[in-house]
């Protein structure tokens, strides 16, 4: 499933817009993120596309590099207020409109993850690859890192299974709300989602 006519559209009519319109903001986020943290200001990471083939996601730094000596290993240890607040407001993502706007993405679908987790997902999960990553999800609009893997990984299949032009759209303006009210940016006591490990049968 490649998606419902004219998704592709979609994403171009509104990432393009939002994405020249935002650069003022991004040029001075840029220039913060590298006061408050350093160089690089972009955090790059190859993500699994559809397909599971990778591309680089793009998105502004908001931790510090990891730094034994002092500490700084795990992602709570790495998190600043400045980063977290960048997180709180999705502000972190808007250089992740150039992905949507390059095709590596779509601005809906199940959000990218870590290339290591593809060997970890049943048959069943691993079909959350048969479309394009989003940028928000039917999951980001029912919990994002608040609900559990499984719950997480049903919706994104869920979405796969119905996909359609209204429910993308729907899910669009839910995002603007959730952002609006910072909803299900972390787990429970974490600071981004824990590890997913896989299942065993």
């Amino acid at each position: 499933m490649s998606g419902y006519r004219g998704k592709r559209l979609l994403d171009l009519t509104l990432a393009i817009p939002a994405l020249i319109v935002s650069l003022p903001v991004q040029a001075v986020l840029a220039i913060a993120v590298h006061r408050k943290l350093g160089s690089p200001v972009i955090f790059r990471q190859q993500r699994p596309g559809r397909d599971g083939e990778p591309f680089e996601l793009r998105k502004f730094r908001t931790m510090l590099d990891i730094d034994e000596s002092k500490g700084l290993v795990s992602d709570d240890d790495r998190m600043t207020s400045f980063g977290a607040k960048l997180r709180a407001t999705s502000m972190d993502e808007l250089p992740t409109l150039w992905n949507v706007v390059r095709g590596d993405m779509s601005l809906v679908g199940p959000r990218p993850l870590l290339m290591r987790y593809l060997d970890r997902y049943t048959p069943d999960q691993a079909r959350r690859h048969e479309v394009h990553p989003g940028l928000t999800g039917l999951a980001q609009v029912n919990g994002r890192n608040g609900i559990s893997w499984d719950e997480k990984f049903r919706l994104d299949i869920e979405y796969v299974d119905s996909l359609s032009l209204s429910g993308d759209v729907r899910i669009i303006l839910q995002t603007l709300a959730k952002v609006v009210r910072r909803e299900g940016i972390s787990a429970d006591g974490i600071s981004t989602m824990t590890e997913f490990t896989g299942r065993e049968f």
